[in-house]
């Protein structure tokens, strides 16, 4: 598929048209040595790898992922879901959409004009799925629309640019979509540095000017989010688990000749599987796996970056430290659902019981003064 050239983009930000944010039915925030978390109702089903947006300021939704058949003790193997679940603000509950057409982990997903884009994410590649992940890329990409409940497949990821686990940001109709992994093994896993954008518009895929198609280096399980006219690109690994960054990579979308910049400030606390969002003129990123000082591999910091002074400020720890979700802001709340307990692949014995993988459904807020 040949792509057409990328000539010129809009200025809208994609939060502008959302009304004031709504807060959760029963609203209070539990402040503990600095944390502002707010806890929230749990997800119905427990599962990390997964994709949050927000459809509007009033509905989030939650995309594929990962379940896992067994208990606490035993996991028996691990599959990935097209189940979706609509988490609505105001009542504080959850409910179930349609599926997604397929079943996937490691979605790449956005939202413009109450439209949810999925484009593209990681599939089993074993049936019956097996204990231990092994995932490769699809570019299968559908938009959702909430009205209707109903999902429609549009143009597919390009040949050769199919990946998941990418950071995904939305400038006026644009979707753009950097980095990411096309297999995820107990062997091996790559690390993607192309940046290609969709059109929500035309529905099509387009390339973005040659300086601007690869990041300073590849980049998965990163965090990332648009800010104004600024796609950036926080933390994640280049290729295996263990290669974890702290960098900030940034295009200006207005000029995006200019290439990508990295910022001398750099996160203090290198890790990928992160999780993230922006709130006003702060990113704010969350957990993370390949903790080498904690027994179940995580990382509990959450770290906030000042997107004008280009300066990291520590946070206190999550309440519930976890790696492999996806967080979202609306309004002053960054929600957090599900994720994953312990570092995956990884047994970890406590009190003589052995555990692999803990996915969890606990589902909570993290507020931002702004």
């Amino acid at each position: 598929m040949q792509l057409p050239l990328f000539l010129g983009i809009s200025t809208f930000l994609f939060t502008a048209s959302f009304t004031a944010a709504a807060l959760p039915k029963g609203y209070q925030t539990n402040t503990v040595d600095g944390n502002r978390w707010v806890n929230l109702t749990s997800l119905p089903s427990p599962r990390q790898e997964h994709a949050t947006v927000a459809v509007n300021n009033n509905t989030i939704a939650v995309l594929g992922g990962v379940e896992r058949i067994g208990n606490d003790s035993v996991q028996v193997r691990v599959f990935s879901t097209n189940l979706v679940e609509l988490y609505d603000i105001p009542s504080d509950t959850w409910r179930t959409a349609a599926p997604l057409p397929i079943k996937l982990n490691h979605p790449n997903a956005a939202v413009v004009n109450e439209r949810i884009y999925l484009l593209g994410g990681l599939v089993d590649t074993q049936s019956p799925p097996t204990a231990e992940a092994d995932w490769i890329a699809t570019g299968k990409s559908y938009v959702y629309d909430l009205i209707a409940n109903a999902w429609t497949e549009v143009a597919s990821m390009p040949p050769g640019t199919e990946r998941g686990s990418a950071v995904v940001g939305v400038h006026g109709d644009m979707i753009y979509v950097a980095g990411g992994m096309t297999v995820l093994n107990f062997v091996v896993q790559d690390a993607s540095s192309t940046v290609t954008a969709f059109n929500t518009t035309s529905l099509q895929w387009q390339r973005v000017p040659s300086v601007a198609a690869n990041m300073p280096e590849g980049r998965q399980h990163a965090a990332g989010a648009v800010v104004e006219d600024t796609l950036y690109v926080v933390g994640g690994r280049w290729f295996e688990r263990t290669n974890v960054r702290d960098t900030v990579f940034s295009l200006d979308l207005r000029n995006q000749t200019a290439g990508w910049q990295t910022s001398p400030s750099r996160m203090p606390t290198a890790r990928g599987g992160i999780a993230g969002s922006a709130v006003g003129s702060s990113f704010v990123a969350f957990g993370g796996e390949c903790n080498p000082d904690t027994s179940n591999g995580i990382y509990p910091q959450a770290e906030m970056y000042d997107l004008k002074s280009k300066e990291w400020k520590k946070l206190p720890d999550m309440q519930v430290p976890r790696h492999g979700t996806a967080a979202i802001a609306v309004g002053s709340l960054i929600y957090i659902p599900g994720g994953g307990l312990q570092q995956d692949g990884v047994p970890i014995e406590r009190d003589g019981v052995v555990s692999y993988g803990q996915a969890t459904a606990h589902f909570d807020a993290y507020e931002v003064s702004i």
